[in-house]
């Protein structure tokens, strides 16, 4: 739908209705400024009519039943309030106020006792998951298939779950949601299996096992990390330049505040979030880092009011500035960047090639009322004073769309950072940069003829890599289509009976001439994922990235496991996700792959917590075994001089002989995926090789290039732009157990003297 004059100017009178008001306080700092419009964005958020706000849902039931009059009505709200309470996390006054309502209706001969039943055994089956998984959380909790101290101890609410899923199931038996419900719950009392020859059983739901990998350990509550938030961002960086990567979350509720925990180097974290000042920011469905002014500290960009309807949506952005000294100051008022947008997606790079990170951001547009107002996308270029000028319009990317995911990259290797969108709304766009003109770079929608455009599916995450290594970027999006809880079509997988494009993950090959060829089925993706929060690393070091994918699906229903998908040598994905006990049952949003303790393989950390308060969980930090030990791997930190100092956009190409073979790999500098950032730092494997003959760069802005030849694996190394030397960083593998991890050469058995041209 296109974007009007008048709502473009009520949305800048609206921006500067903001700036009068605070210039009319007593000069408030930058960031009081931002704590003072969050405080207001907030307690606007708070109205029944916010699909998220189930508090005031429930004491906007409780006002209903006041004055209901048949009592019809007021099984009605009684109804509406036992999902607010579930919302709210009171599984017990749910259980009760359900258990009266299905009394009454079944006295009144009403219509309506499946869904009130089903909410019912949905009602104890979370009351089971409070008692155990958060009240009583373990690195098992939630793990399918569930075992060990994931098996409930009190299994008071399963039980009495289990028993109505079984009425339902025989009740319904076409009702997969139902059946996936109820052989969850089997599992969750450790009695799967004693089911099997029952009718409603699905083998299935035990996972694909066809190819195994080593299991991850979660280890985020034995570090501290296992915050109890809602849905929301993560970044894992290096903040404070010792080396050592420290971690960020945030959430999507305004009544949450950021968290910073700093890496002691020593196996801990340290919880810094007051004193770095973050704890002062709210909100924040998704978050990433960037050094917007070139002074070599990262800096964070916080993004709100994703999925929002309406006004709730229109929440601002954050740009917080690193200061260096283990703080940050929130700066969006004086750079340019304030503005009232739903949107959680967003991706940094240098647009114009200048040498400075410019900003582009997917807003979200739905026409849920004819006043609905939409939100185009913005691209804001660099002043290179610490401001931002918003020029989507000239550069004709204003593109207005129910955007998820943007991604941004080189994919015709002209030296020009193209765009990708995604949509809920069945479109995509690929918009080619074709340079600048007057200062401004221009792109053109170049998706039907890409090639791109083979699909109206409702598509969520979305990134450019080069899974195959061949020196072109490729495309990865996937489809968030769906009529039913997620449950329903997990189960219909485990039945070998999947719904038909039903969140299929679509990759994009790149033809080397402009155009793509959709080969995910030749690449065993089309397959039920559901992908949300989402990113992509190398597990294992073989130089070839994986993936996870996270559901992130709000529905209390939608019980279904997140999925890590290895990359077959750039010919096939398998899934990995049960050998790899990686799949968790919760919401998965933010999601970062990183090397936290430096043992040279890549580990996982992700924001588990839902969209609703009740939903609140535990995040994980999935630590990595080791997986293949004569896999070797470097670490390799970039910083610019002509190009941008964090060398965001810039790409490295390993080279080296592997098994009697010349190989090479390819890597651009960036956050990852569209939810969830992973470190600027590239940590790259190479297999079995046991030098690397060449090291190229392509620093982006300046188009200078740079080559290292005769470089030894295992080590972390720096590069700056324009040195000939090569500086290596001495970095301890940190213990995050308590025990030791011997699978691991250590960093200096392969050392050798680096040459460069």
């Amino acid at each position: 739908m296109p974007f009007t004059r008048y709502s473009f100017f009520r949305s800048q009178l609206c921006v500067l209705f903001f700036f009068l008001v605070l210039s009319c306080q007593n000069q408030p700092s930058s960031h009081q400024q931002m704590r003072q419009i969050l405080e207001r964005v907030r307690r606007q958020s708070h109205h029944h009519d916010n699909i998220f706000a189930a508090q005031d849902q429930l004491r906007h039931c409780d006002s209903l039943l006041k004055t209901a009059y048949s009592e019809q009505d007021k099984v009605m709200c009684g109804y509406m309030k036992a999902r607010a309470l579930l919302m709210t996390g009171q599984e017990q006054q749910a259980i009760d106020l359900l258990e009266e309502l299905n009394r009454q209706i079944f006295q009144m001969g009403l219509n309506g006792s499946k869904m009130v039943t089903s909410d019912l055994a949905l009602a104890y089956l979370r009351s089971g998951e409070r008692s155990n998984c958060v009240l009583n959380h373990s690195g098992e909790t939630c793990i399918l298939p569930i075992q060990g101290s994931g098996i409930h101890a009190n299994q008071t609410g399963s039980r009495k779950a289990a028993e109505i899923y079984r009425t339902l199931a025989e009740k319904y038996p076409d009702d997969l949601t139902t059946q996936w419900l109820l052989n969850l719950t089997y599992m969750t009392l450790g009695e799967h299996r004693k089911h099997e020859k029952e009718p409603f059983y699905l083998p299935g739901m035990l996972g694909d096992t066809t190819y195994r990998i080593r299991a991850f350990e979660d280890v985020a509550a034995h570090l501290g990390l296992d915050v109890n938030n809602m849905a929301g961002g993560s970044i894992v960086e290096d903040f404070d330049n010792d080396g050592y990567l420290d971690l960020v979350t945030s959430s999507m509720g305004l009544d949450e505040p950021m968290h910073f925990f700093k890496n002691n180097a020593d196996g801990t974290f340290s919880d810094q979030s007051e004193k770095s000042g973050l704890k002062d920011l709210t909100g924040g469905l998704n978050m990433m880092q960037t050094d917007y002014n070139n002074d070599g500290y990262l800096d964070i960009f916080v993004l709100r009011g994703g999925w929002f309807l309406d006004r709730f949506g229109n929440q601002p952005n954050s740009l917080l500035r690193n200061n260096g000294d283990g703080t940050f100051t929130d700066v969006t008022t004086g750079s340019g960047l304030l503005s009232f947008h739903p949107t959680q997606t967003a991706t940094w790079n240098d647009y114009n090639n200048d040498g400075w990170v410019d900003v582009f951001i997917g807003n979200e547009s739905r026409k849920t009322s004819p006043a609905s107002e939409m939100h185009p996308c913005e691209l804001y270029l660099n002043n290179q004073d610490g401001t931002f000028t918003n020029i989507a319009q000239a550069a004709g990317c204003a593109i207005v769309g129910y955007v998820k995911g943007v991604t941004s990259g080189d994919y015709n290797n002209d030296g020009w950072k193209d765009l990708f969108l995604s949509t809920m709304d069945g479109n995509r766009y690929l918009l080619r940069n074709k340079g600048v003109k007057a200062g401004v770079p221009h792109f053109e929608d170049v998706t039907a003829q890409a090639g791109l455009g083979d699909s109206e599916a409702r598509t969520f995450p979305t990134w450019f890599w080069d899974y195959d290594n061949d020196g072109w970027l490729d495309i990865l999006v996937c489809d968030y289509s769906f009529e039913k809880p997620l449950s329903y079509y997990t189960a219909a997988e485990a039945l070998r009976t999947p719904v038909r494009n039903a969140g299929i993950v679509y990759l994009y090959r790149n033809n080397h001439d402009g155009t793509f060829t959709n080969v995910s089925k030749a690449m065993g993706l089309n397959r039920t994922a559901f992908a949300m929060g989402s990113n992509f690393g190398d597990i294992d070091n073989d130089g070839y990235l994986d993936m996870y994918l996270g559901t992130g699906n709000p529905a209390y229903e939608s019980l279904v496991p997140n999925k890590l998908f290895k990359n077959l040598g750039g010919r096939q994905f398998a899934d990995v996700t049960v050998s790899g006990r990686v799949g968790h049952l919760q919401k998965g949003h933010g999601v970062s792959f990183a090397d936290l303790d430096n043992d040279g393989d890549q580990d996982l950390f992700i924001e588990m917590g839902g969209a609703f308060i009740g939903d609140a969980y535990p995040n994980s930090l999935f630590l990595n075994p080791g997986q293949i030990e004569a896999n070797h791997w470097l670490c390799i930190q970039l910083e610019g001089a002509q190009a941008n100092r964090s060398a965001i956009g810039s790409r490295l190409k390993l080279t080296f002989r592997e098994n009697g073979q010349t190989r090479s790999v390819y890597r651009e500098v960036n956050s990852g995926g569209s939810f969830g950032a992973s470190p600027l730092r590239r940590e790259m494997g190479i297999g079995q090789a046991t030098v690397i003959d060449e090291l190229e760069i392509e620093w982006h802005g300046s188009g200078n290039k740079q080559v290292f030849r005769n470089i030894r694996p295992n080590q972390f190394l720096k590069i700056r732009e324009g040195r000939d030397q090569v500086e290596v960083v001495h970095l301890k593998t940190l213990n995050f157990k308590g025990k030791g991890n011997p699978h691991h050469p250590k960093q200096d058995q392969l050392c050798a003297p680096i040459q460069s041209i």
